[in-house]
């Protein structure tokens, strides 16, 4: 239970961190969530770095990683997940993740909006 009260915690900041990046820079392009995903990914790979050298406790990693990146920004975790596939040298993998993840969630958001559209 300790656990997840972590995660909670480091998710309700991360979203209304979010929330606040998105209304400072919100344009007519999506600079909010271009800067929220950019930063999120960089705050992995350094939160990261701190945990695999022992500088971050097993329970911080779980506030701010899981947490507050989580609720941050998922695409933090898709960038770090590919970037380990890359650096193990799972190339195709990673493409195929990559490739796929952008390609298929482009499709279910079509389809969720043609669901929306059709349901009465």
């Amino acid at each position: 239970m300790r656990e997840i009260l972590f995660v909670a915690a480091g998710g309700a900041l991360g979203s209304v961190g979010r929330y606040l990046v998105s209304k400072m820079v919100a344009t007519s392009f999506p600079w909010g969530t271009f800067a929220v995903n950019i930063l999120g990914s960089l705050l992995i790979g350094l939160l990261t770095g701190f945990f695999n050298r022992g500088a971050l406790s097993p329970e911080m990693k779980l506030l701010f990683v899981t947490g507050f990146c989580g609720g941050f920004t998922t695409f933090s975790t898709f960038a770090n997940e590919s970037f380990n596939m890359l650096k193990s040298g799972d190339v195709v993998w990673a493409s195929v993740y990559v490739g796929s993840s952008v390609a298929v969630g482009l499709l279910a958001v079509y389809c969720g909006l043609h669901l929306a559209e059709t349901i009465k």
